[in-house]
């Protein structure tokens, strides 16, 4: 019998796949079958445009087939896990579909991931490989990958973008050398986990969140509906390519599906962004709040004209409506507001919307059957406009974390809801206004902190006694984070001193906490919980 630590997934109840299935909305396609649909109505029509590189459906689909084919001779099959962690480079949607095609199932690690967070997605998914991009001169990502290759026996190939530096050339194998016979064969099963997408998380590192070929591929589908997508779009990606929103909000499997263009930028500041809006007349891109601050911060000052731009989706975390309203005035375009999660439901507001609507909410669900519930702390409905718990399942949401059992029977209920660990209102129309969160979680621009993982790694200090990690509100970033610490007596630790350490530790950039404040104790709760409340209140008053 299988024991629950194994369960890769929980599957949808087979009556609502069968609804699922009824209704159109899993079509037994894997995701490389959509992109096939681009590649037989528009092989000539340009895919992706990185940097001078113009690549067209017919060249994006003959290097899939060519890359499948080096993976399978590496020995890469079926139900194989790989860390897949690339910058904005086309050869990141090569190597996905490539692993895709053959049922091999990536990790989207994000670039900003150091080595505590890809050591536990090689051991904890049994990883085969992991590919990386090698030629980044921000992060030498070759150097994380021998580290990683040190702690996890389970990673046979690293597999590196651009030259294989001399001391990893015994190790490391060149991408390059992967492009191989064209094979056209899928093993895919689109009713299988078709790749791991990875959650905010509250409690240590983050948990990988299984999608399936039918539930993801519904998503985009709907999302290109919603936002128009078709092969007149030119997306401009300036977040992380293995970012949910970017990746398939509609993102770039919408631009592929409905043939558009999608055109990557490395640097996703308004100077290089504008320029890339200029040359390649981009009408669509997305952004998280503290960028499209900057971008409206900027457009009055820039001599690019980027009046191609028709319309700004923002979401990764809540967009002040005193913001939203300054983007059709500042960026002479539409917005389009979205609030989703890589577990599944995404809500747009709507291109036709009312302005108030547009301006003041995060819009509505994908699909008429997301099942969404607003709840009190009694699990009991609240009445429209009233805070509650968000609650939700559907087509695309999924059932379980990959072999989390514990944290599954915290997050998901017993009818299969998933509490998101948001605070929301839902207005009369269905409308969702995000308030906050329940989740012991930080935003951090769209960056999701678990604050007991950097508490975690902050206890490990020999001169730390307590230590608690809080939010912190911030006009551009929308929270930024505060690491409160109790040091042990006649001990001394500087600032720069603790952040080294959690660096050193193996954290992403984007966890470091951005403030540091000591104190003699932390308050506490009656039950004897840090007061994370009081903790707040104190110091953005301070």
């Amino acid at each position: 019998m299988m024991s629950l630590e194994s369960v890769e997934f929980t599957p949808w109840p087979p009556a609502l796949a069968d609804q699922y299935r009824a209704l159109g909305y899993w079509q037994d396609k894997t995701l490389l079958d959509y992109l096939r649909d681009s590649v037989e109505r528009h092989p000539d029509q340009t895919a992706i445009i990185c940097g001078e590189r113009h690549i067209s459906y017919r060249e994006f689909h003959q290097k899939i087939a060519e890359l499948a084919s080096g993976f399978s001779q590496l020995g890469l099959q079926a139900g194989d896990n790989v860390v897949l962690q690339m910058t904005n480079v086309a050869e990141f949607y090569f190597c996905f579909f490539a692993l895709v095609q053959k049922g091999i199932r990536p990790i989207m690690a994000l670039p900003a991931h150091r080595l505590a967070e890809v050591r536990f997605f090689c051991q904890h998914a049994e990883a085969k490989a992991y590919i990386i991009n090698g030629e980044e001169r921000q992060f030498d990502y070759q150097q994380l990958a021998d580290q990683v290759v040190n702690e996890c026996p389970s990673v046979k190939h690293v597999i590196v973008k651009g030259p294989v530096n001399a001391a990893h050339q015994d190790k490391f194998i060149a991408l390059d050398t992967c492009y191989q016979g064209a094979d056209y064969q899928q093993t895919a099963n689109p009713t299988q986990v078709a790749f791991f997408q990875l959650s905010g998380g509250t409690t240590g590192t983050p948990k990988l969140i299984p999608r399936t070929h039918n539930d993801y591929a519904y998503s985009v589908v709907g999302s290109n509906e919603i936002c128009h997508f078709d092969h007149h779009t030119i997306y401009l990606c300036a977040l992380p390519v293995a970012h949910n929103f970017p990746f398939s909000s509609p993102g770039a499997l919408g631009v592929f599906w409905a043939a558009g263009t999608l055109v990557l930028s490395k640097d996703p500041t308004p100077q290089c962004a504008f320029e890339l809006i200029e040359r390649h007349r981009v009408n669509v891109s997305g952004l998280v709040p503290p960028l499209a601050l900057l971008w409206m911060d900027h457009a009055s000052q820039t001599e690019r004209d980027i009046s191609s731009l028709a319309l700004l989706q923002v979401g990764g975390a809540k967009f002040s409506e005193s913001a939203a309203r300054r983007v059709p005035q500042t960026l002479k375009c539409q917005l389009q507001q979205i609030f989703g999660m890589a577990e599944g439901l995404v809500n747009y507001t709507r291109l036709d919307d009312p302005d108030e609507v547009i301006f003041s909410t995060q819009g509505r669900p994908i699909s008429p059957h997301d099942q969404v519930m607003v709840v009190d702390e009694d699990g009991q409905p609240v009445k429209p406009g009233e805070e509650g718990f968000l609650l939700t399942q559907g087509p695309y949401t999924i059932r379980g974390y990959y072999k989390a059992p514990k944290h599954n029977q915290r997050a998901f209920n017993q009818q299969g809801f998933y509490a998101t660990g948001d605070i929301v209102k839902r207005t009369s129309q269905g409308n969702i206004i995000v308030t906050g969160r329940d989740k012991d979680q930080i935003n951090r621009g769209g960056e999701k902190i678990a604050a007991e993982e950097v508490e975690n790694q902050m206890l490990r200090h020999t001169a730390i006694h307590d230590a608690a990690l809080v939010a912190m509100p911030d006009e551009y970033l929308g929270e930024r984070s505060c690491a409160v610490v109790v040091l042990k007596p006649e001990q001394t630790l500087k600032p720069i001193a603790l952040k080294r350490f959690l660096r050193d530790a193996g954290l992403a950039d984007y966890k470091i906490p951005d403030q540091i404040q000591f104190v003699d104790l932390l308050p506490k709760t009656s039950v004897g919980k840090i007061d994370k409340k009081t903790l707040r209140q104190r110091f953005v008053s301070a």
